[in-house]
Protein backbone atom coordinates (compact mmCIF):
# COMPACT_ATOMS: atom_id res chain seq x y z
CA UNK A 1 0.00 0.00 0.00
CA UNK A 2 0.99 3.64 -0.93
CA UNK A 3 2.91 5.52 2.08
CA UNK A 4 1.68 8.02 3.52
CA UNK A 5 4.19 10.48 5.35
CA UNK A 6 6.59 7.57 5.44
CA UNK A 7 4.34 5.41 6.49
CA UNK A 8 1.72 2.60 4.97
CA UNK A 9 -1.84 4.59 5.77
CA UNK A 10 -3.62 3.43 9.44
CA UNK A 11 -7.16 3.15 9.66
CA UNK A 12 -9.22 3.67 12.48
CA UNK A 13 -13.09 3.33 12.41
CA UNK A 14 -15.32 4.71 15.61
CA UNK A 15 -18.57 3.07 15.87
CA UNK A 16 -21.09 3.28 18.52
CA UNK A 17 -21.65 0.34 19.58
CA UNK A 18 -19.73 -3.49 19.31
CA UNK A 19 -20.33 -4.34 15.28
CA UNK A 20 -20.93 -1.39 13.94
CA UNK A 21 -17.65 -1.09 12.71
CA UNK A 22 -17.98 -4.50 10.96
CA UNK A 23 -21.46 -3.81 9.33
CA UNK A 24 -20.03 -0.25 7.84
CA UNK A 25 -16.42 -0.54 7.51
CA UNK A 26 -15.27 -4.33 7.34
CA UNK A 27 -14.90 -4.75 4.32
CA UNK A 28 -12.51 -2.05 3.69
CA UNK A 29 -10.43 -3.34 6.74
CA UNK A 30 -10.05 -6.53 5.10
CA UNK A 31 -8.57 -4.52 2.36
CA UNK A 32 -6.37 -2.82 4.32
CA UNK A 33 -5.06 -5.66 6.43
CA UNK A 34 -4.48 -7.95 3.41
CA UNK A 35 -2.40 -4.64 1.95
CA UNK A 36 -0.07 -4.85 5.07
CA UNK A 37 -1.94 -1.66 6.56
CA UNK A 38 -2.94 -0.83 10.57
CA UNK A 39 -7.17 -1.11 11.36
CA UNK A 40 -8.00 -0.40 14.95
CA UNK A 41 -12.27 -0.31 15.58
CA UNK A 42 -13.48 1.25 18.48
CA UNK A 43 -16.81 0.65 19.73
CA UNK A 44 -17.38 4.00 22.14
CA UNK A 45 -20.09 2.11 24.22
CA UNK A 46 -19.88 -1.49 25.95
CA UNK A 47 -22.87 -2.69 24.40
CA UNK A 48 -24.62 -3.67 27.90
CA UNK A 49 -27.80 -2.99 26.09
CA UNK A 50 -28.02 -5.10 23.25
CA UNK A 51 -30.15 -8.05 24.32
CA UNK A 52 -33.36 -9.00 24.87
CA UNK A 53 -32.91 -10.93 27.72
CA UNK A 54 -29.50 -10.34 28.87
CA UNK A 55 -28.26 -7.28 29.74
CA UNK A 56 -26.34 -4.76 32.41
CA UNK A 57 -22.43 -6.17 32.89
CA UNK A 58 -23.36 -9.68 31.95
CA UNK A 59 -23.96 -8.27 28.57
CA UNK A 60 -21.20 -6.43 28.37
CA UNK A 61 -18.54 -8.73 29.39
CA UNK A 62 -20.15 -11.06 26.89
CA UNK A 63 -20.14 -8.50 23.71
CA UNK A 64 -16.61 -7.43 24.78
CA UNK A 65 -15.40 -10.79 23.84
CA UNK A 66 -17.19 -10.66 20.49
CA UNK A 67 -15.39 -8.26 19.92
CA UNK A 68 -12.01 -9.52 20.84
CA UNK A 69 -13.03 -12.42 18.87
CA UNK A 70 -14.12 -10.40 15.44
CA UNK A 71 -10.72 -8.52 16.39
CA UNK A 72 -8.70 -11.83 15.99
CA UNK A 73 -10.04 -12.57 12.50
CA UNK A 74 -8.18 -10.02 10.57
CA UNK A 75 -5.54 -8.99 13.27
CA UNK A 76 -7.77 -5.95 14.12
CA UNK A 77 -6.84 -3.70 17.14
CA UNK A 78 -10.36 -3.96 18.96
CA UNK A 79 -11.24 -1.36 21.65
CA UNK A 80 -14.32 -0.61 23.48
CA UNK A 81 -15.11 2.29 25.63
CA UNK A 82 -17.25 1.85 28.88
CA UNK A 83 -19.77 4.51 27.62
CA UNK A 84 -23.29 2.74 28.75
CA UNK A 85 -24.83 1.14 25.57
CA UNK A 86 -28.41 3.95 25.32
CA UNK A 87 -27.03 6.39 27.16
CA UNK A 88 -24.22 8.29 25.48
CA UNK A 89 -23.89 11.78 25.71
CA UNK A 90 -21.14 13.87 24.30
CA UNK A 91 -19.48 15.30 27.41
CA UNK A 92 -16.23 17.00 27.70
CA UNK A 93 -14.85 13.84 29.34
CA UNK A 94 -15.94 11.89 26.50
CA UNK A 95 -14.50 14.11 23.55
CA UNK A 96 -11.21 14.27 25.74
CA UNK A 97 -10.90 10.92 25.27
CA UNK A 98 -11.65 10.18 21.98
CA UNK A 99 -8.99 13.25 21.30
CA UNK A 100 -6.69 11.04 23.49
CA UNK A 101 -7.32 7.66 21.25
CA UNK A 102 -7.19 9.21 17.93
CA UNK A 103 -3.55 11.01 18.97
CA UNK A 104 -2.39 8.02 20.46
CA UNK A 105 -3.65 5.49 17.19
CA UNK A 106 -2.27 8.79 14.58
CA UNK A 107 -4.44 7.06 12.15
CA UNK A 108 -4.43 8.44 8.38
CA UNK A 109 -8.51 7.88 7.69
CA UNK A 110 -11.05 7.77 10.63
CA UNK A 111 -14.50 6.63 9.73
CA UNK A 112 -17.60 6.97 11.59
CA UNK A 113 -21.44 7.43 12.05
CA UNK A 114 -23.30 10.49 10.29
CA UNK A 115 -24.60 12.71 12.73
CA UNK A 116 -28.34 12.11 11.52
CA UNK A 117 -29.06 8.55 12.92
CA UNK A 118 -32.29 7.07 14.02
CA UNK A 119 -29.86 6.07 17.35
CA UNK A 120 -28.56 8.60 19.52
CA UNK A 121 -25.65 6.93 20.61
CA UNK A 122 -24.73 7.04 16.22
CA UNK A 123 -25.15 10.66 16.32
CA UNK A 124 -23.20 11.32 19.75
CA UNK A 125 -20.47 9.43 18.53
CA UNK A 126 -20.52 11.44 15.34
CA UNK A 127 -20.79 14.56 17.13
CA UNK A 128 -17.82 13.66 19.27
CA UNK A 129 -15.54 12.76 16.31
CA UNK A 130 -16.78 15.68 14.44
CA UNK A 131 -15.90 17.94 17.76
CA UNK A 132 -12.61 16.29 18.21
CA UNK A 133 -11.34 16.77 14.43
CA UNK A 134 -9.82 20.30 15.22
CA UNK A 135 -8.97 19.88 18.62
CA UNK A 136 -6.75 17.23 17.92
CA UNK A 137 -4.57 19.78 16.62
CA UNK A 138 -4.35 21.97 19.57
CA UNK A 139 -1.55 21.29 22.25
CA UNK A 140 -3.73 22.71 25.19
CA UNK A 141 -6.82 20.67 24.81
CA UNK A 142 -6.34 16.93 26.16
CA UNK A 143 -3.18 18.04 27.24
CA UNK A 144 -1.59 15.35 28.56
CA UNK A 145 -1.74 13.29 25.01
CA UNK A 146 0.37 15.09 22.35
CA UNK A 147 -1.29 16.98 20.15
CA UNK A 148 -1.40 16.01 16.27
CA UNK A 149 0.35 17.95 13.89
CA UNK A 150 -2.56 17.39 11.07
CA UNK A 151 -6.11 16.12 11.35
CA UNK A 152 -6.80 12.91 9.51
CA UNK A 153 -9.42 12.39 6.75
CA UNK A 154 -12.66 11.92 8.44
CA UNK A 155 -15.59 10.05 6.45
CA UNK A 156 -19.09 8.86 7.13
CA UNK A 157 -20.33 5.06 7.42
CA UNK A 158 -22.97 4.88 4.74
CA UNK A 159 -27.15 4.99 5.96
CA UNK A 160 -30.29 5.44 4.14
CA UNK A 161 -31.24 8.16 5.74
CA UNK A 162 -32.78 11.66 3.70
CA UNK A 163 -33.44 14.12 6.67
CA UNK A 164 -31.44 16.50 6.61
CA UNK A 165 -29.75 15.20 3.93
CA UNK A 166 -29.24 11.76 2.11
CA UNK A 167 -26.12 10.26 2.35
CA UNK A 168 -23.74 11.09 -0.85
CA UNK A 169 -20.72 8.96 -1.18
CA UNK A 170 -17.31 10.22 -1.72
CA UNK A 171 -15.76 6.77 -2.40
CA UNK A 172 -17.26 3.06 -3.50
CA UNK A 173 -15.11 0.21 -2.66
CA UNK A 174 -16.04 -3.40 -3.88
CA UNK A 175 -15.74 -5.40 -1.22
CA UNK A 176 -17.03 -8.74 -2.47
CA UNK A 177 -13.42 -10.21 -2.72
CA UNK A 178 -13.50 -10.02 1.38
CA UNK A 179 -16.84 -10.75 1.89
CA UNK A 180 -16.13 -14.33 4.00
CA UNK A 181 -13.78 -11.91 5.62
CA UNK A 182 -16.86 -9.60 6.98
CA UNK A 183 -19.19 -12.62 7.43
CA UNK A 184 -16.26 -14.04 9.64
CA UNK A 185 -16.48 -11.32 11.89
CA UNK A 186 -20.64 -10.79 11.82
CA UNK A 187 -20.51 -14.07 13.13
CA UNK A 188 -18.46 -13.71 16.02
CA UNK A 189 -21.20 -11.09 17.41
CA UNK A 190 -22.86 -14.17 17.98
CA UNK A 191 -25.31 -12.30 20.89
CA UNK A 192 -26.61 -9.77 18.25
CA UNK A 193 -26.64 -11.50 14.50
CA UNK A 194 -28.14 -14.63 16.10
CA UNK A 195 -30.26 -13.35 18.65
CA UNK A 196 -31.28 -9.82 19.19
CA UNK A 197 -31.27 -8.50 15.95
CA UNK A 198 -33.32 -10.87 14.71
CA UNK A 199 -35.77 -10.92 17.55
CA UNK A 200 -36.02 -6.71 16.77
CA UNK A 201 -36.84 -7.41 13.57
CA UNK A 202 -39.24 -10.45 14.35
CA UNK A 203 -37.52 -13.02 12.80
CA UNK A 204 -35.95 -15.04 15.80
CA UNK A 205 -37.60 -17.78 14.24
CA UNK A 206 -36.24 -18.17 11.52
CA UNK A 207 -32.42 -18.38 12.71
CA UNK A 208 -31.56 -22.47 12.55
CA UNK A 209 -30.13 -23.99 15.31
CA UNK A 210 -27.42 -25.62 13.54
CA UNK A 211 -24.33 -23.53 13.37
CA UNK A 212 -23.11 -24.39 9.83
CA UNK A 213 -26.88 -23.10 8.94
CA UNK A 214 -27.03 -20.35 10.76
CA UNK A 215 -23.64 -19.00 9.24
CA UNK A 216 -25.87 -19.75 5.95
CA UNK A 217 -28.68 -17.87 7.34
CA UNK A 218 -26.35 -15.05 8.11
CA UNK A 219 -25.40 -14.62 4.83
CA UNK A 220 -28.16 -14.40 2.78
CA UNK A 221 -29.60 -12.30 5.51
CA UNK A 222 -26.20 -9.82 4.81
CA UNK A 223 -26.15 -9.65 1.52
CA UNK A 224 -29.94 -8.93 0.95
CA UNK A 225 -28.86 -6.06 3.35
CA UNK A 226 -26.05 -4.90 1.58
CA UNK A 227 -26.94 -5.70 -2.25
CA UNK A 228 -29.52 -2.82 -2.27
CA UNK A 229 -26.23 -0.16 -1.65
CA UNK A 230 -24.55 -0.79 -4.55
CA UNK A 231 -28.01 -0.05 -6.58
CA UNK A 232 -28.30 2.65 -5.47
CA UNK A 233 -25.07 4.07 -5.62
CA UNK A 234 -24.47 2.47 -9.27
CA UNK A 235 -23.65 5.93 -10.79
CA UNK A 236 -20.64 6.58 -8.60
CA UNK A 237 -18.99 3.36 -8.75
CA UNK A 238 -19.00 3.50 -12.49
CA UNK A 239 -17.54 6.50 -11.83
CA UNK A 240 -15.17 4.85 -9.99
CA UNK A 241 -14.74 1.78 -11.71
CA UNK A 242 -15.71 2.51 -15.34
CA UNK A 243 -18.83 1.18 -17.16
CA UNK A 244 -18.09 -2.27 -17.78
CA UNK A 245 -16.56 -3.54 -14.49
CA UNK A 246 -19.14 -0.81 -12.26
CA UNK A 247 -22.19 -2.39 -13.99
CA UNK A 248 -20.79 -5.92 -12.66
CA UNK A 249 -20.19 -4.54 -8.72
CA UNK A 250 -22.69 -6.40 -6.54
CA UNK A 251 -21.73 -5.90 -3.15
CA UNK A 252 -19.83 -2.58 -1.96
CA UNK A 253 -19.31 -0.26 0.81
CA UNK A 254 -19.30 3.64 0.64
CA UNK A 255 -18.07 6.53 2.72
CA UNK A 256 -18.98 10.21 2.55
CA UNK A 257 -15.70 12.82 3.22
CA UNK A 258 -16.12 14.70 6.57
CA UNK A 259 -15.65 18.53 6.04
CA UNK A 260 -14.01 18.70 9.14
CA UNK A 261 -10.94 16.39 8.60
CA UNK A 262 -7.88 17.08 6.38
CA UNK A 263 -9.69 17.22 2.87
CA UNK A 264 -9.71 14.03 0.33
CA UNK A 265 -7.71 15.13 -2.23
CA UNK A 266 -7.40 12.86 -5.39
CA UNK A 267 -3.41 12.48 -4.36
CA UNK A 268 -4.69 11.34 -0.52
CA UNK A 269 -8.16 9.49 -2.06
CA UNK A 270 -4.90 7.42 -3.76
CA UNK A 271 -3.04 6.69 -1.20
CA UNK A 272 -6.15 5.78 1.38
CA UNK A 273 -7.62 3.49 -1.10
CA UNK A 274 -4.83 2.04 -3.62
CA UNK A 275 -6.74 -0.93 -4.04
CA UNK A 276 -9.16 1.43 -6.61
CA UNK A 277 -8.18 2.44 -9.69
CA UNK A 278 -6.30 5.19 -9.80
CA UNK A 279 -8.23 8.96 -9.99
CA UNK A 280 -5.12 10.29 -11.93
Amino acid sequence: MAKVGGRAPRMMVIGAHPDDCEYKAGGLAALYRQSGSDVCFVSVTDGRSGHQTRYGPQLAAERREETAASGRVLGVEYRVLSYPDGALQPTLEARDEIIRLIRQYDPNLVLTHRPNDYHPDHRNTSLLVCDASYLLTVPAVASQTPALARMPVIMYLSDDFQRPSPFSPSVVVDIEPVLDSVLDMLACHRSQVFDWLPFNRGELDQVPSNRDQQRQWLRDWFLGVLAPLADRHREAIILAYGEEIGRQIRYIEAFETCEYGTPLTPELRNRLFPFLPDEG
